[in-house]
């Protein structure tokens, strides 16, 4: 007689997949999904959106260093494998720390961002400095 619907308790069928998978990397096959940016041309400014979901305001950190603008967040879980109602059985949330950096021009200074936090998505404002061209000097040929 053919199976239709596999035995929750054959080998070759997995209820819960990767259930007891500890190897994965830090943000495991979440990684990809963090930090996604969208940055807009504004004519006077850029506009950055930085996708950061699950994330608070202060587990979140915005430098600038050598033209660099570097966001940093870090995420923390308990690690109790318990709850309320029994056993925790899957656990997909994920903690640990990303960063991701973007070049804005040494001419920056941190008086010239502007960030806001709203909803999950980290809006930043770099302002655009004009592009100072060189002065051409001649010298006069006697």
């Amino acid at each position: 007689m053919k199976k239709y619907l596999p035995d929750l308790f054959d080998d070759d069928f997995d209820v819960f997949p990767d259930l007891f998978t500890r190897s994965n990397p830090l943000f495991g096959h979440h990684e990809k999904n963090l930090m996604k940016t969208d940055i807009r041309d504004m004519k006077d400014h850029y506009e950055m959106l930085i996708d950061l979901p699950g994330f608070k305001k202060d587990e979140m950190k915005i430098e600038l260093n050598d033209g660099y603008l570097t966001i940093s967040a870090e995420k923390g879980l308990d690690k109790d494998e318990t709850d309320k109602n029994g056993s925790l059985i899957r656990q997909e949330r994920y903690a640990g720390s990303l960063s991701r950096s973007y070049y804005v021009g040494e001419d920056i200074t941190e008086n010239d961002i502007h960030a806001k936090f709203e909803n999950g998505v980290l809006t930043i404002e770099v302002p655009k400095k004009e592009e100072t061209k060189p002065v051409e000097k001649y010298i006069a040929i006697e």
